[in-house]
């Protein structure tokens, strides 16, 4: 049976068997291997993000994977394996993560052992090391020196977002990534520079309020709002200030609320309630230009209760299939309705951009083709070798800050 048509055999099995059956597929538990509780809220995140499962378990990796670069692939097949078991199993079984979690220690040490980490630095590590594996880029052309800065900020985004995937390309970044703007003007004279950055994620600020509550589009607007930089910021002795603008929007924008503060002698941490869109969240009053939709629909959520001394991540998620919600806590999966969803937990935020012909985030689900037969003695499908001659070009790895926070 030609590989293509075992693809189509084994997601049609999985993603069907939802409709014609009660037990709903994508519910199984994560085990908690020992303070492994972020990792499990992030995989369970990641999980139940459409796109990227659908790389998983219809082995479309396969063709992307660096085989013939010296960078390890093991980390990508781990995850789609542990993906597509997720997707295979019983609701009511768990499984474990274990040899995912040898791959994440080997390409990021800092993960070794059993210490309590942070799930928004996990996902950075994590997305990094996906996107690496399997970047279509084979040979990364040298940076240029040319300077944009002549250019209209239209024309430079453009030609900066170019440059940036002639050196980073991958069905990960595809998904995930976006560009930012940055702008400093000079209050004095009135000269603006600009900046386009690519990003993986927005850290956002919450603010204080003395009275009402917050929301999430105060923290955007915090974000986004005009500063005036002092002390090393400032590029010289004239005063400046420093706008941020989104110039081009992700498919799957992640929002990381900013809940642990930085202080190196003790931190903390926020627990202040952000009420946040679970749909039609309009965010193209932060865009860098006139933008026809930037609207985005809720489709995850990663939870961290207790202090910076001590806590636990749990996940909440709205299945693809189903379209129903339910909060995965390392093994345990259970039911859970919308109105819940919002708690002063929240901690990262997963919004899908939303189709401009159908909003509200309407579940879709992948049909095989009508000529195909499934066979009587379907088991779990191991995806076949593929030679030098079934795989294609492979992707970078994504430039990134760090920003640490302990949960």
């Amino acid at each position: 049976m030609p590989g293509s048509l075992l693809v189509s055999t084994f997601v049609g099995l999985v993603l069907n068997k939802t409709k014609s059956s009660k037990a709903v597929q994508g519910l199984t538990g994560l085990r908690n291997l020992g303070n492994t509780c972020f990792m499990n809220s992030i995989l369970q995140c990641l999980s139940n993000t459409r796109e990227l499962r659908d790389y998983c378990l219809q082995n479309l990796y396969l063709r992307d994977l660096n085989n013939n670069s010296r960078m390890r692939t093991a980390l990508m097949a781990e995850f789609a394996k542990l993906i597509q078991l997720l997707w295979t199993s019983s609701p009511n079984e768990s499984v474990s993560p274990s040899e995912f979690k040898t791959q994440i220690q080997r390409y990021a040490p800092r993960f070794v052992g059993y210490n309590q980490q942070d799930a928004q630095e996990f996902l950075r590590f994590l997305l990094d090391g996906l996107h690496g594996e399997v970047n279509r880029v084979l040979v990364r052309p040298r940076a240029s020196a040319d300077t944009l800065d002549h250019l209209p900020d239209d024309e430079k985004s453009r030609q900066m977002w170019r440059r940036y995937q002639e050196r980073e390309d991958s069905r990960v970044s595809d998904l995930f990534v976006g560009q930012l703007k940055s702008s400093l003007t000079c209050s004095e004279c009135g000269y603006c520079s600009t900046a386009f950055d690519p990003f993986w994620d927005l850290s956002l600020p919450i603010p204080k309020k003395g009275y009402g509550e917050v929301t999430l589009m105060d923290c955007l607007r915090l974000f986004t709002k005009e500063d005036v930089l002092d002390g090393d910021e400032k590029p010289a002795r004239t005063r400046c200030t420093k706008k941020f603008s989104i110039q081009k929007f992700p498919k799957i924008l992640v929002l990381h609320l900013k809940r642990f503060s930085e202080a190196r002698i003790r931190a903390s941490k926020l627990t202040t309630f952000v009420n946040f869109q679970l749909k039609d969240l309009d965010l193209r009053e932060f865009a860098a230009q006139s933008c026809n939709h930037a609207v985005y629909n809720l489709y995850a959520v990663s939870n961290h209760s207790g202090t910076t001394m001590g806590g636990h991540y749990t996940a909440y998620c709205k299945s693809p299939v189903s379209g129903e919600w339910h909060s995965f806590n390392d093994s345990r999966v259970t039911p859970m309705s919308s109105s819940h969803v919002r708690s002063s937990d929240a901690y990262l935020l997963f919004y899908e951009l939303a189709s401009p012909a159908s909003p509200g985030h309407p579940p879709r689900s992948w049909t095989p083709p009508r000529s195909w037969t499934p066979p009587q003695d379907f088991g779990f499908y191991k995806p076949p070798q593929l030679g030098a001659e079934g795989r294609t070009q492979a992707a970078p790895a994504p430039p990134r800050w760090l920003v640490f926070t302990l949960g």
